[in-house]
């Protein structure tokens, strides 16, 4: 018989002994002893970790997320993409101050001057982490004043550091609810403290990930980032050029000066790799301002406030 945890916000279940040789089973080995009777395929973790059980596990990360979604009433995320590395702007400054007083009190070594540089240009990129957060704080309380609980824009991240943790704090300064796609990695990703603590997953595949990502977005922002931030902004920029999304999404590109040098997509749609209409598929934008006036208008135009009850009609299809 099967029970849910009690007191587990997540709603995971747990095999429960009902009666007779089951719960003497279970209890004889609290004591200690040993049950002449097999442990449960499911309840046996060298099967479950073996590669033959990789269907299972990754059928398991596209079903718990789908039932708590469901259950906490999760239907439309806006999507923040972004480097782990954006460091905060007072942790740049801190930075940028080491490294000028070893060159100012002549305790330069040979690499001092290029750690002084490059001090200087995180603490350029640490306006994006600002600039992440201010977007984030006005996109929520936006959503929080205009739609039902139901209907509400929940802003999602990959729950890290730099601009995922960006996006996860300015909706908690809000007040309002956020989402973090977390993965397992052997660096860089540790959950930020900003995630609200109900919507907040711990992936191990990264489709399973990107699928989360795309199937409740309904808006997109890019900031500056590097393999991570490409591959996910290119993948979704593939699915909907090749309209394998059936849902409009309004995306934006953060930071003109970083992607414009970055990526030459003019020159692409010269060569004749991409159409010359697929830039306008993005935006670029540069101030918080500016995105969030966009986002607004482009989210109240495809899903409108209801009259009666304040709630947008989001929710839409979406690719499966």
């Amino acid at each position: 018989m099967f029970r849910p945890i009690s007191g587990r916000r997540c709603g995971y279940w747990r095999p429960q002994p009902s009666r007779g040789k089951d719960r003497e089973r279970m209890s004889k080995k609290k004591r200690g002893g040993k049950s002449s009777r097999p442990v449960p395929s499911f309840l046996n973790p060298e099967f479950m970790e073996h590669s033959d059980a990789r269907p299972i596990r990754i059928l398991s990360e596209y079903i718990e997320p789908r039932t708590r979604f469901r259950r906490l009433n999760v239907k439309n995320t806006i999507v923040f993409f972004g480097s782990a590395r954006t460091p905060k702007l007072e942790d740049a400054q801190a930075r940028v101050r080491a490294a000028k007083s070893k060159l100012d009190a002549g305790e330069a070594g040979p690499g001092t001057a290029e750690e002084y540089e490059s001090a200087k240009r995180m603490e350029h990129m640490a306006r994006y982490y600002e600039d992440a957060v201010v977007l984030s704080r006005k996109l929520t309380e936006w959503s929080l004043a205009m739609h039902r609980p139901s209907r509400r824009f929940l802003i999602c991240s990959g729950g890290g550091p730099g601009i995922m943790e960006a996006a996860n704090r300015g909706a908690a300064q809000a007040g309002g609810r956020s989402v973090g796609l977390n993965i397992t990695l052997p660096f860089e990703q540790e959950q930020n403290k900003y995630q609200s603590p109900d919507l907040a997953f711990e992936f191990h595949y990264f489709f399973m990930r990107k699928f989360w990502f795309v199937y409740l977005a309904k808006a997109l922002v890019v900031f500056p980032g590097g393999f991570g931030t490409m591959d996910e902004m290119f993948e979704l920029l593939t699915i909907v050029q090749t309209e394998k999304l059936t849902k409009y999404m309004p995306i934006i590109l953060y930071g003109s000066e970083y992607w414009k040098e970055v990526i030459n997509f003019e020159a692409m749609a010269r060569w004749g790799m991409i159409d010359s209409d697929d830039p306008s598929l993005f935006r670029f934008c540069d101030t918080a301002d500016d995105a969030f006036s966009y986002l607004e208008s482009e989210l109240s135009r495809l899903y409108p406030p209801s009259p009666k009850m304040g709630g947008g009609r989001a929710g839409g299809a979406n690719a499966e």
